[in-house]
Formats: C-alpha cells, sequence, structure tokens
C-alpha cells in the first residue's frame, strides 16, 4: 500500500511538473515568436515607406546584406524598381511569382512557405510597393529555441523526478508509520484478547461436561467472570484511547484547580496504597490553574498513581509533587521506589500495549495507561516523560498554566 502510495505521489507531482514546463516553454515559444514577428513586421513597414534606400548601405559596409527586399510596381502591375541587397534581384522570373504570390492573397500581410518569405503589400494607387523578408533566420531561432527547451525540459524533468521520489519517502513516513503502528496496535489488542477468550471457551466447554461436580461448576463460572471482567477493562480502555485521539488539539480553556484535584485524587487512592503496604507522600503547592478538561485530567493523575502503585517494591515509597516550574508552567511528579526502568525501555514505555516488566502481563495491565495519559497531556498542550535514577523512577508532567492576574491596591 505504501509503494502505491509513493507511486501515486511521484505520478502527481511529476503531472503537475510536466503541465507547468510545457505551460512556461510554450509561453517562451509564443513571445519569442511574436516578438520576432513583430520586429521584422516593424521592419518591414519602415522599408515600405522608403523602400530604394536599401540599395545605397552607405553607413553598414558593403558586406552588409539585410535580409530584405523591396519591389516597386507600377500602375497595371508592372515591375518598376528593385532594392535590397539580400537576394539576386535579376532574376524576373523569380519576382514576377513572388508578385503574384503575393497579389494572390486577400491579406497585405503574410508569409509565402514555399519560399520563406513574409510579404508585406502596400495598395497605393500611385506606387504600389511589396516588401519581402527572409523568415529563415527567424525559424532557425525558433528551431534553436525549441531544441533548448527540450534540452532544459528533459533535464529538469529529471531533476524533479529525482526529487519527487525523494520527497515521496519524506511525504508518506507519517502514513507508513501509522499504518505500522495500526498493525502492531491490531496485532497487541488480538494477542490481549486471545488469552481470555481462551479461557472463556474452555471453561464453557468444562460447564458442558455433567460429570464435574457443583465446586467445580461454580470455579469455572468464576475463571469465566475474571476473564469477562478483564476483557471489559481492555476494551474500555481500548475505547479510552480512540476518544483521546479522535478528540485532537485542546480547545477548552476553561481554568482547572490542579492543586485541588491532585490532593483529592491522591486522597481518593490512600487506602490502595495502604492495602499494598505502600507509603504516600503528597505536596502540592497552589493554587496551580492550568487551561483544560478537569476529568481527563484526573484521568491522569488516576493512571500515574496507579502505575506508581502497580511497580513499586514491596513497601515502597511513592512520592506525587506539584510545583510551578518556570513562569508559564507547572511541573507534576509521581514518583516511586522499585526496579529501575532500563535507559532503552524509557523511550517506549508510553507505546501502546508496551509493559517494561511483562511478568506482569496478567495483573490486569495491558500498557495502555501510560499511553492514555500521553495523549491527553499532549492535547493539553504539554509534554510527558520518564526518569530513573538510583531505584526511584519518576513520570514528569509539564502544563501550561492560567497567568494569575495582580489587581493593582486602589
Amino acid at each position: 500500500m505504501i509503494r502505491r502510495l509513493r507511486f501515486k505521489f511521484v505520478l502527481v507531482n511529476m503531472g503537475i511538473v510536466t503541465l507547468m514546463l510545457c505551460v512556461i516553454f510554450g509561453l517562451v515559444f509564443y513571445f519569442t515568436s511574436a516578438n520576432l514577428e513583430r520586429e521584422s513586421i516593424r521592419m518591414m513597414e519602415s522599408i515600405a515607406e522608403q523602400p530604394f534606400q536599401l540599395s545605397v548601405p552607405s553607413e553598414m559596409g558593403e558586406d552588409v546584406r539585410l535580409p530584405f527586399f523591396a519591389l516597386q510596381l507600377g500602375p497595371r502591375g508592372e515591375l518598376v524598381a528593385t532594392g535590397g541587397g539580400y537576394y539576386d534581384l535579376s532574376d524576373d522570373d523569380f519576382l514576377h511569382r513572388l508578385i503574384d504570390a503575393a497579389y494572390t492573397s486577400p491579406r497585405n500581410l503574410g508569409v509565402l512557405e514555399e519560399y520563406n518569405l513574409r510579404y508585406y503589400r502596400t495598395d497605393s494607387p500611385l506606387r504600389p510597393c511589396l516588401v519581402f523578408a527572409d523568415i529563415s533566420s527567424e525559424q532557425a531561432t525558433l528551431e534553436g529555441l525549441v531544441r533548448t527547451c527540450l534540452l532544459i525540459g528533459g533535464c529538469s524533468f529529471l531533476a524533479f523526478l529525482w526529487i519527487s521520489i525523494l520527497l515521496s519517502r519524506w511525504a508518506v513516513r507519517p502514513v507508513d508509520a501509522a499504518w505500522k503502528q495500526q498493525r502492531q496496535f491490531v496485532a497487541a489488542a488480538s494477542h490481549e484478547l486471545k488469552t481470555p477468550l481462551t479461557v472463556i471457551l474452555t471453561n464453557a466447554e468444562l460447564l458442558q461436561d455433567p460429570t464435574y461436580s457443583a465446586d467445580r461448576r461454580s470455579v469455572f463460572l468464576s475463571n469465566i467472570l475474571t476473564m469477562s471482567q478483564q476483557m471489559r477493562r481492555l476494551i474500555e480502555q481500548l475505547l479510552e484511547l480512540a476518544r483521546a485521539d479522535a478528540a485532537g488539539p485542546q480547545a477548552a480553556t476553561l481554568p482547572v484547580d490542579l492543586s485541588t484535584l491532585v490532593s483529592q485524587t491522591a486522597l481518593s487512592l490512600e487506602s490502595v496504597f495502604f492495602e499494598r503496604g505502600l507509603t504516600l507522600s503528597s505536596q502540592v503547592h497552589g493554587p496551580i490553574q492550568v487551561p483544560g478538561e478537569e476529568d481527563a485530567l484526573r484521568q491522569v493523575v488516576e493512571i500515574l498513581l496507579d502505575n506508581a502503585q502497580k511497580y513499586a517494591r514491596e513497601h515502597g515509597h511513592v512520592w506525587v509533587r506539584l510545583q510551578e516550574h518556570g513562569r508559564e508552567h507547572c511541573l507534576l511528579r509521581v514518583a516511586n521506589e522499585g526496579d529501575p526502568i532500563p535507559p532503552e525501555e524509557l523511550s517506549h514505555i508510553f507505546e501502546r500495549f508496551y509493559r517494561a516488566d511483562p511478568a506482569r502481563s496478567r495483573d490486569g495491565s495491558f500498557g495502555l495507561g501510560l499511553s492514555i495519559a500521553k495523549t491527553i497531556v499532549t492535547r493539553h498542550q504539554g509534554r510527558i516523560w520518564a526518569e530513573s535514577v538510583q531505584g526511584v523512577n519518576r513520570f514528569l508532567v509539564e502544563l501550561p498554566r492560567v497567568k494569575s492576574i495582580s489587581h493593582p491596591q486602589e
């Protein structure tokens, strides 16, 4: 698919380039041809006013021969005089053929293709005159221009083709990345759903066997219920991730009291930490307000705290801290004591279905929480990253905060 997309990109791009080159070179040819013709006609009109000055080259020297000549005709159309030094004007038959061809045409100005001559006819009753100009040089100039345009056009076409191929790789890179991410997402989601489905199907088949006792049937039903709840949590997280992706950039500008939100969320989860034998310490400065959605920001705090209690070591310590960061931002830190995260995994920890500890694949964690948190933070014009230093894993969120407006004292 990506190869076909690149081919279409190059094809469309080269079609546009070819059209533009044809238009540009066509306009160059047209204006050059029109300019040469206009200059030739202007010279012919000037000669027609004083046709026989050409017979005396004077200042130009004897070797200069202009590509024009004039014929003076009598009242009956007979040849009276000739002027010009470019052609041999001693051949009367040739000159009469030119006169007949010029007067055959109803137009005063035209081209005699068989002689490569342009003519200009003055129908004055007293002094009818014909001026002829050789157009061989014009045709040679235009032919040279065509050859030059074809050469330049061919080289430009090849250059643009090479550039288009390079641009196609750059242009489809996001599509390629999205396509690979989508395939990985589908494969990972299928893998996560495969195990609970297998457990459900196996226990459902065992329930149909009448040889099992009521206690065993109760165990089968419990397994089915547990796996069904696990699948529901996965589907809910997938839907939440899809909603976060579809939301786009954050448009809400309502101020959210992040200090109160972090304090309340930490307080509501204290019982969870207590049951696991963990110590939760919070240090919240404030009031700190940020623009955004309160529910989405609360979800980020919940995800980070839940991740901290899952991966904290036994009887370990978890810290949550919120403070101002610079003049326009705030910084949320959630840290826990636990196994250090390898540096090569810090850049992947926010990817979907990624778990730094594969042994925890069946503890209800699907590797989607941090990905959802990153999507929400990005939507709020913030950034999120992870650090691991001396047995402490820290997750940091930087968000723009609402500037406080100070009122002058009255």
